[in-house]
């Protein structure tokens, strides 16, 4: 058994609780107690303590395009950053995808991140053909989780198609395939049991990679496994869609049985009213990535309609623009008051929840968060920064949100154990000179 007391905690609502006591037993929160005194034998937590960030949205080998997309005139839209994207895409090996994923989970591990939903469509080798170990890129994601300390939701993706017309997949897409949606279903099938620091989903691409009678087949076959899926993304993709089916996106997806509390619908930026209503009135989670939506000018998505609809909202860093989870959580509520003209759209307990609480249910666990019984997963915020200088626990969610920043973010528990002491990795101590030398690898 372990003990700690934290100066403050954030036990969800708006305020953060002082000299609170956090009792870890196998792993788990054994009882937390707010108001108590601290005797010799407490782990002390000299700042904030509050649950480990969920990142409900990761592409891991996103982070090797980071600077080099982002200005310049003439940058075009998602289509174009796609070519780029694609390029590093192939030139992925599962070696040097092992040194990548690494070295990207670990600098989550040291933002706060405890947990990754990893979006994974890099099947098989650039030529399409499978490894002799066909799930051995997957594989390599859960071995750099393991390395960094960290949980994982392997989100296998179906990637079928280049449009809702069937086109054929590009040269650049084939990698992704499998062929076939029971192909698909046999490979994911074969990634093994999950453990209590890895399990899978399911991750239907979109709907222009993957067509309605395969997403009936997913609807079937998903034995209890969450899906995810991007969602209305982009205009062009819904415009595309009603061409070829006359609905939307997330209608199709009402039609093939793939809305409620087991799918998240990530991005979900381009809605109409009867999609918000759909996904309320289902308990769809959506996912929200805004460093990334703003950064690929897909626009800002209607969060507050959403969470009024009932569908709770979970936050990604997607492409890695940024890893900083307070970010997400402070850039929802900033886009709200820049289409609304009103400030408190969103209460910061509630964002913070959507970026720890909520994302943890989309990727499908029980329970998260400082309650008896979930995985003993949190981190501290450092009061002693320019950013938290004046730290009001009254308004400390607010604060936190709306000051706070990754760099804030001192020491980082998994399980009960420690990964990032004072700034710093615990294993992994160049975490700089190992994302360096394996961006330089797939350039």
């Amino acid at each position: 058994m372990k003990t700690f007391f934290a100066e403050h905690a954030w036990l969800g609502g708006e305020s953060c609780a002082a000299n609170v006591r956090i009792t870890i037993e196998n792993s788990v929160f054994v009882s937390i107690e707010a108001d108590s005194k601290p005797n010799a034998k407490d782990v002390r937590i000299a700042g904030i303590a509050m649950p480990g960030f969920v990142n409900a949205h990761s592409h891991a080998f996103h982070r090797a395009l980071r600077g080099r997309t982002h200005s310049g005139a003439g940058l075009g839209d998602f289509w174009s950053w796609r070519t780029l994207m694609y390029q590093i895409a192939n030139r992925l090996t599962p070696e040097n995808y092992l040194a990548l994923a690494t070295a990207t989970f670990s600098e989550m591990a040291l933002a706060g991140i405890t947990t990754v939903g990893e979006f994974h469509y890099i099947h098989h080798q650039q030529n399409g053909r499978r490894y002799d170990d066909p799930n051995e890129m997957g594989k390599v994601l859960l071995e750099a989780a393991r390395r960094a300390g960290i949980r994982i939701t392997l989100l296998d993706v179906a990637y079928l198609h280049a449009g809702l017309k069937s086109q054929p997949l590009a040269a650049e897409q084939i990698r992704f395939s499998d062929g076939s949606i029971e192909k698909w279903l046999t490979r994911v099938d074969a990634l093994g049991k999950a453990s209590a620091m890895h399990s899978f989903g399911l991750a239907p691409h979109s709907v222009r990679a993957v067509h309605e009678p395969e997403l009936v087949l997913i609807a079937k076959n998903r034995k209890n496994r969450v899906v995810h899926i991007h969602v209305s993304e982009q205009p062009a993709e819904n415009q595309a869609c009603r061409d070829a089916t006359g609905r939307t996106p997330t209608q199709l997806l009402n039609d093939a049985q793939l809305l409620g509390s087991f799918t998240t619908a990530v991005h979900a930026t381009h809605l109409q009213s009867a999609d918000i209503s759909l996904l309320g009135q289902s308990k769809t989670f959506a996912c929200f990535c805004p460093t990334t939506e703003r950064d690929l000018a897909d626009g800002i998505g209607p969060s507050d309609a959403l969470v009024n609809s009932g569908s709770p909202l979970c936050l990604g860093t997607d492409s890695h623009a940024v890893i900083d989870m307070f970010e997400e959580a402070r850039a929802v509520e900033m886009n709200q008051r820049l289409i609304s003209n009103k400030r408190g759209v969103h209460r910061s307990g509630d964002l913070l929840a959507a970026a720890t609480l909520n994302g943890a249910s989309s990727l499908g666990s029980k329970k998260h968060g400082f309650v008896a019984g979930a995985p003993a997963d949190f981190v501290c915020v450092a009061k002693n920064s320019v950013r938290l200088a004046g730290f009001d626990p009254e308004n400390g969610a607010a604060h936190l949100v709306h000051s706070a920043t990754s760099s804030d973010i001192s020491d980082v528990w998994v399980g009960g154990e420690q990964i990032v002491s004072n700034f710093r990795h615990k294993t992994l101590t160049n975490i700089n000179e190992s994302l360096r030398s394996a961006i330089e690898a797939v350039l």
